[in-house]
């Protein structure tokens, strides 16, 4: 490894700890010669997925494109973001075990909704619209009448925003 300031091949490792829930290990490094210390990271090399868009177009997978998608659909919901990125870390995991390669945007935002509706359904539907490309209200309300229809039966009785699906249905 070499030295980021003074590029010397030789340095020691001063401490070694688990990072990132255990997906990889972080070494603080002392160089031998200009004797700073720097921080390295070793993590699993991953064999890379491709996604093929609607348009049909192909590019490699990004975690962070995933994860803008979910901050923006938990926007002034009760997410933490550790449980956003618990949400990527879980597909990506789920993607790198596949067999295939290969796999479509269409895909991946099913895998994003059944987590999404898992945890908070505010932004289950936030996510659902811009991924289903909702055109108006209709959709919406599709939407709300599927996820009433998904939830336990005391659960729907006990909150009160039940009572607006339900006018909802009616337009």
């Amino acid at each position: 490894m070499h030295c980021p300031f003074c590029q010397h091949l030789n340095n020691r490792v001063l401490e070694s700890r688990s990072a990132e829930a255990g997906r990889s290990i972080r070494r603080r490094r002392e160089c031998l010669r200009c004797e700073r210390r720097f921080t390295t990271y070793e993590r699993i090399e991953y064999v890379p997925v491709t996604v093929i868009k609607r348009s049909e177009d192909r590019e490699l997978f990004e975690r962070s494109k995933v994860l803008r998608g979910i901050v923006r659909a938990c926007e002034k919901t009760p997410v933490s973001s550790l449980a956003m990125e618990a949400i990527v870390d879980d597909i990506e995991a789920e993607l790198q075990q596949r067999a295939t390669r290969e796999v479509s945007s269409a895909e991946i935002g099913e895998m994003v909704l059944a987590k999404l509706q898992a945890i908070n359904e505010v932004a289950f539907v936030r996510f659902a619209s811009v991924y289903r490309q909702f055109q108006g209200i209709r959709d919406f309300a599709e939407t709300l009448s599927e996820l009433q229809d998904d939830r336990p039966l005391n659960e729907a009785e006990n909150d009160p925003s039940s009572n607006y699906v339900i006018s909802v249905q009616s337009l």
